[in-house]
């Protein structure tokens, strides 16, 4: 029986209290990754991490994962936090 193949889209809270939105077909590698400093440009700085996984979005396509995180990252934060609180995502900035 074949694998059926899973992308994600996924949202870090940074500690800079930053948002970051990325793509991924391992979740768990992929964040463990950004708080080595070897993710993506965005969390490499020390003061962006350690960075915690607060949302993730199963697709069962790659381009329609990209997509969720294209449009993420290309919206103003105020429109990306109600887009988390539609998701049931309540953060208490520090």
């Amino acid at each position: 029986m074949a694998t059926i193949k899973r992308y994600y889209f996924y949202v870090l809270l940074c500690a800079d209290n930053t948002l970051y939105g990325g793509f991924s077909t391992d979740v768990v590698k992929r964040v463990a990754t950004h708080n080595a400093g070897k993710g993506a440009k965005y969390t490499k700085p020390r003061t962006r991490r350690p960075v915690k996984l607060i949302f993730h979005e199963t697709f069962d396509n790659k381009r329609a994962a990209l997509q969720a995180e294209w449009h993420f990252k290309h919206q103003p934060r105020e429109d990306k936090l109600s887009f988390l609180q539609e998701h049931g995502i309540r953060l208490r900035m520090h």
